[in-house]
């Protein structure tokens, strides 16, 4: 994911175009750029490798003069981050600059054709041959930059969202999309495009969302002009941003937290892109890649975090143990960083933190940095404290989570998670190639799998309005499971401030069961893999003491439907992958029974979303 914004108007365009890089710095931590059109018509592209600020430190010496400019902060696709891959991105005469979100998934072979026709190449990206194939298009046509522009996109297959200017046309500025969001906004005298309303809100309420496969042509003292790609003239539609940002971000939604669930297909496939290769057959993590003996050579990894970030910490530490044959203790930060822990200089740390700021988890990691441990961060705010800290790590990239229940951020911590237990077993050669690139495979699938569960929702809130009586719940799982019940009892209580704990089931028989009755609904993770033979007979327990159950099961099993109370069906995958999948039923089902009661979902009492005191 990058972020991408644009100015034309009548104020200098550079300090507007940093604002927005900052403002949308989540969706890339790469490197930035900025283009510039001067008032002597010189086109000027700065680059920097890194963040934003490291970009505003290279051009304090540099001409940023100009009242158009676009810029982009990147998150590496195609292309290893360096300023070389960084956008914006010239054309071969460099009389235009380009800067783009998204994946053009036939780059190769229109480079192929360029490269015939004697184009050369400066980047590995496949941004640049979008960016040549407008310029070789519009010389070979003998076409203006608008047709130019829709003849390229004919011939392209992928998605993008893209601004381009022409140092020959220094009052134009051309934006066009496809599957990756854009927005125009509408000034006094000037237009404001960028990846979200976050950077405009500052200068203008009134907004035009751009199409797929539209075109925008933006000119000072001029309206906006909106084609297709096909040149079909559409009207735009203005409408005004709300005063409150945050309601605009909702996205139709009733509550945040409903959003960022049904977000989580999207939010999975953003954390895996760039890193599962689009054969489906090898993950790259830049962070186990370059730190790569750390990791072969740990005699023990701790993972450390808080919460939510806990309990994907839980489920790192079956599939690490698993696949990577390495000890693994997770620890509470909150209890690490006051025991006096055994630390050792061959020891791994992986913190785990949405904001990365988390007090707690800060403190813990820069103790064990004291003592010679490597640190490994999992985190989705970029630049945040703990990456800072960290000595490497990988972001999860699932966008700004404003629901204080975090649910994308731990699906997508599992998954990242998840792909550096893989890279880890398959170096060591504990993990056999056959089960690496089954599990790789699946995992691209993951996305789609939670598609057919979110499916249920409907009958998940139906079935909800049953249990919002109860005062106590209980949650039980198995292996890679176990965590998930923990979580979804953490979810149940955050919400909808009902007591709920999670148990491994095979835990009940040693106290919990005393506990069970028609009065204590019992949420039971059941899919039909290792341990599923025994948890059935869990059930079996639970329900000749009158307890009812919810099942969280394998589609088609009908073992479990004949004595449950609710089935709630859930896609046959790998092991180590269900908690992706079984932990969205119990997302669902806090989250309706939380609505019922007339519970604050995404402001529940007492909680904040980044711990950042003791």
């Amino acid at each position: 994911m990058c972020g991408i914004v644009g100015y034309i108007g009548k104020r200098k365009a550079y300090p507007i175009l940093i604002k927005g890089l900052h403002r949308l710095e989540y969706r890339g931590y790469d490197s930035a750029g900025v283009a510039l059109i001067n008032d002597e018509g010189q086109l000027n592209v700065y680059k920097a490798k890194g963040k934003v600020a490291e970009l505003e430190t290279y051009c304090e010496s540099k001409d940023t003069r100009g009242t158009i400019g676009i810029a982009h902060t990147r998150w590496a696709t195609h292309g290893e981050p360096n300023t070389v891959n960084a956008h914006p991105h010239y054309s071969e005469s460099e009389r235009l600059a380009i800067i783009h979100n998204g994946i053009i998934e036939n780059y190769a072979v229109l480079k192929a054709g360029l490269m015939e026709q004697g184009f050369t190449f400066k980047s590995d990206t496949d941004t640049e041959v979008l960016v040549q194939l407008v310029e070789f298009t519009q010389e070979n046509k003998h076409v203006d930059l608008k047709t130019a522009v829709q003849l390229a996109l004919q011939q392209v297959v992928g998605a993008y969202a893209i601004a381009i200017l022409d140092k020959t046309h220094p009052d134009t500025l051309i934006a066009a999309r496809k599957g990756s969001p854009l927005v125009v906004g509408i000034g006094e005298d000037e237009y404001f495009i960028a990846s979200d309303a976050t950077p405009i809100v500052e200068y203008t309420d009134k907004v035009i969302y751009v199409e797929d496969e539209e075109i925008v042509v933006l000119r000072v003292g001029e309206k906006v002009d909106i084609t297709t790609i096909t040149n079909v003239t559409k009207t735009p539609e203005i409408k005004r941003l709300e005063l409150s940002l945050s309601q605009l971000e909702k996205g139709g939604y009733p509550h945040f937290m409903l959003k960022e669930i049904f977000e989580q297909p999207r939010t999975l496939t953003d954390s895996m892109r760039g890193r599962v290769n689009v054969r489906q057959d090898n993950i790259a993590l830049s962070g186990f890649i370059d730190n790569k003996d750390r990791f072969l050579n740990a005699k023990r990894i701790i993972i450390t975090a808080c919460g939510t970030s806990w309990h994907a910490g839980l489920i790192a530490m079956y599939a690490i143990e698993e696949f990577a044959q390495i000890p693994v203790e997770v620890e509470y930060s909150s209890e690490f960083r006051y025991r006096k822990p055994v630390i050792n200089k061959d020891d791994v740390v992986i913190a785990i933190s949405q904001s990365g700021e988390t007090a707690d988890t800060l403190a813990a990691i820069q103790l064990a940095k004291e003592k010679g441990a490597f640190i490994f961060s999992i985190c989705n705010v970029v630049g945040a404290s703990i990456p800072r800290v960290s000595d490497s790590g990988c972001y999860t990239h699932v966008g700004p989570e404003i629901g204080v229940a975090s649910t994308k951020a731990f699906t997508a911590q599992v998954t990242a998670l998840t792909m550096l237990a893989l890279c880890i077993g398959r170096e060591k050669g504990t993990l056999s190639k056959e089960q690496y690139l089954r599990i790789v495979r699946e995992l691209g699938q993951i996305p789609d799998k939670i598609q057919r569960v979110l499916g249920q929702n409907k009958r998940i809130s139906d079935f909800a309005k049953t249990f919002t009586y109860a005062q106590n719940f209980i949650y039980l799982g198995r292996g890679y499971n176990f965590p998930v019940a923990m979580e979804g009892a953490l979810k149940l209580k955050e919400i909808s401030y009902i007591h709920a704990e999670g148990y491994p089931a095979a835990e009940m028989k040693h106290g919990p069961i005393a506990l069970i009755s028609q009065e204590m609904p019992v949420v039971v993770v059941a899919p039909r893999c290792g341990t599923y033979e025994k948890i059935v007979s869990n059930i079996q327990e639970i329900k000749a003491r009158k307890g009812r159950v919810i099942a969280v099961v394998s589609e088609g099993d009908e073992q479990v439907r004949k004595i449950a109370d609710y089935v709630i069906e859930v896609p046959a995958t790998e092991e180590c992958l269900t908690p992706l999948l079984t932990v969205i039923p119990l997302q669902l089902l806090a989250y309706h029974i939380a609505v019922i009661k007339g519970c604050d979902v995404d402001q529940p009492r007492n909680l904040a979303k980044s711990v950042t005191v003791e």
